[in-house]
């Protein structure tokens, strides 16, 4: 099984495990963004974060949120299930724009005659 990415060892792309392409790592695996996107505004449990993520196997949910911990973007509180680290919420709202710029770009797209 592959390791979770983190700055400081070898990644995808970089030996040296340079911090942007370790994050690039693990935002890129299956589900991950998914994940950290269902949590950005409540807590939810397995069962909860498996229904919003639909097709998603308990297999890759549990490896994605093992890793997810393991890198400090999300935490389990005995109470209310997975949720959002502080380090988790900053990297959700540093990804506000780029949410931005996708639902431009996609209405553009779709305002766009055919090429």
């Amino acid at each position: 099984m592959a390791k979770t990415p983190l700055p400081g060892k070898k990644v995808r792309g970089s030996d040296t495990g340079r911090p942007i392409m370790a994050l690039l790592d693990l935002l890129g695996r299956r589900w991950c963004l998914r994940v950290l996107w269902e949590l950005r505004e409540e807590r939810l449990s397995f069962r909860a974060l498996q229904a919003r993520c639909e097709q998603v196997s308990p297999t890759v949910l549990n490896r994605r949120l093992k890793e997810l911990r393991e890198a400090g973007l999300i935490d389990l509180a005995t109470e209310g299930g997975y949720g959002l680290s502080e380090r988790g919420r900053d990297l959700s709202w540093q990804l506000m724009p780029l949410h931005r710029f996708a639902e431009t770009w996609a209405r553009d797209m779709k305002a766009a005659p055919d090429s």
